[in-house]
């Protein structure tokens, strides 16, 4: 399949293909435009899934299965999937294109500039997680029976921040519906250190579980270190099962009392004792993040900043029409879809690209007013092999949670 190029696209269907964002177990992902609509600009993510995998119907099944529930999710906190179909004997999944970059990407950078998450953007990314999965867990079917959905997959690399400040939840490939979506029995998918004590041990589980994940997500924005790890598969599983946390404030001092509660009754080993909802969770965090005066224009300011070349390459992108012929200023400066991680459809972070949406381009926020960003030095985590690789820009290498921090450029 040709996945063509921003200055020659290729057709597919009522689709032009402008680049391979990146490919994964089960599926391509593409850079598209529609061209049966030419005064349609908005850049979309065409996931077209593998001809090896679509002779068997259990992966076709899984793949449609995908996309149904997808077209379901419809909050601000989780990315847009328009439509599900097939052309020329390939399915795909068509879906909102999210430009920035994805919360594991966003962390191995300031590992590697010794900067911190400030802790209220920390706190407003978690909160608008939870209000994501809030969506999902109460979202019933027509006849106003509960879909029961659990995510089961809840991680930075499944979690976008925009160039714009926006929290999108990018996969729920692997989630389940007790009534309509299924996995088989026995199998663990998702990612170890970022499970619960119960999905560990293979117990039954409810919308608590994407409770615990969330918690470790900001125990880990808090500190800018794993929270479970271990030698071995066994060890990290056995450090998960027991759930031993350390305050976040023993990290970083700028966590307060209040925050280290959240985060501990967030990341309770008994489910009894956690936030009962994701919408309880939200609300705790919202009512902490009122104490400090944020501004989600902060989150925007800090992404701009942290990744200034990113940005800058996608300004000069967006410049560059989908049919080469002039500047097209009717598409703004974003980022990249993110790409397939695993067989279920998992994503990880992709390359810099066009506009998600029309808008006019922006200018990157000046250099005058950066937002509040701890400098202290953050000792390197241990050297430790991934626990469950996603697949990134450069193709099919797999990459852990801190896996190209080892690996960095010269």
């Amino acid at each position: 399949m040709q996945p063509g190029s921003l200055t020659d696209p290729v057709p597919f269907g009522k689709y032009a293909l402008m680049g391979l964002i990146a490919r994964g177990g089960m599926a391509e992902v593409y850079r598209a435009r529609y061209t049966e609509d030419a005064a349609s600009k908005r850049v979309l993510a065409i996931k077209v899934m593998r001809p090896q995998l679509a002779r068997e119907a259990r992966f076709v099944d899984m793949f449609n299965r995908e996309g149904q529930l997808a077209m379901l999710l419809k909050n601000r906190c989780i990315v847009e999937t328009m439509e599900i179909g097939r052309i020329e004997g390939r399915h795909y999944i068509a879906m909102e294109y999210i430009g920035g970059r994805d919360l594991t990407q966003v962390l191995r950078r300031c590992q590697e500039s010794n900067q911190r998450i400030p802790v209220p953007h920390a706190v407003y990314i978690a909160a608008r997680i939870a209000e994501g999965l809030a969506f999902a867990h109460q979202l019933q079917d027509g006849d106003g029976r509960p879909l029961n959905i659990v995510n089961r997959d809840v991680s930075p690399s499944n979690v976008r921040l925009s160039y714009d400040g926006d929290v999108k939840l990018l996969d729920f490939g692997i989630a389940q519906a007790l009534m309509k979506f299924t996995s088989e029995i026995g199998v663990l998918k998702g990612k170890f250190s970022y499970m619960s004590p119960e999905q560990i041990r293979g117990m039954p589980l409810d919308a608590r579980t994407d409770v615990f994940s969330t918690g470790i997500i900001l125990h880990e924005m808090l500190t800018t270190e794993k929270l479970f790890r271990g030698d071995t598969e066994f060890a990290l599983m056995e450090k998960v099962r027991k759930a031993e946390v350390p305050p976040p404030s023993n990290f970083n001092r700028r966590v307060t009392p209040e925050l280290d509660a959240v985060v501990f009754k967030a990341l309770a080993r008994d489910v009894a004792d956690r936030y009962q909802s994701a919408s309880e969770l939200a609300a705790a965090l919202d009512a902490l993040i009122e104490g400090y005066r944020f501004d989600p224009k902060e989150l925007r300011q800090f992404m701009r900043q942290m990744f200034r070349k990113e940005y800058a390459k996608e300004l000069e992108e967006a410049q560059v029409p989908p049919d080469g012929r002039g500047a097209d200023t009717r598409t703004g400066p974003t980022g990249a879809m993110s790409v397939p991680g695993d067989a279920t459809g998992g994503f990880a972070g992709g390359s810099a690209a066009p506009a998600t949406r029309p808008q006019p381009a922006r200018a990157p926020a000046p250099p005058t007013a950066p937002p509040p960003v701890a400098t202290a030095p953050v000792p390197p985590p241990a050297v430790l092999p991934p626990d469950d690789p996603a697949i990134a820009e450069d193709g099919d290498k797999p990459k852990g949670f801190w896996g190209s921090l080892f690996r960095r450029k010269k």
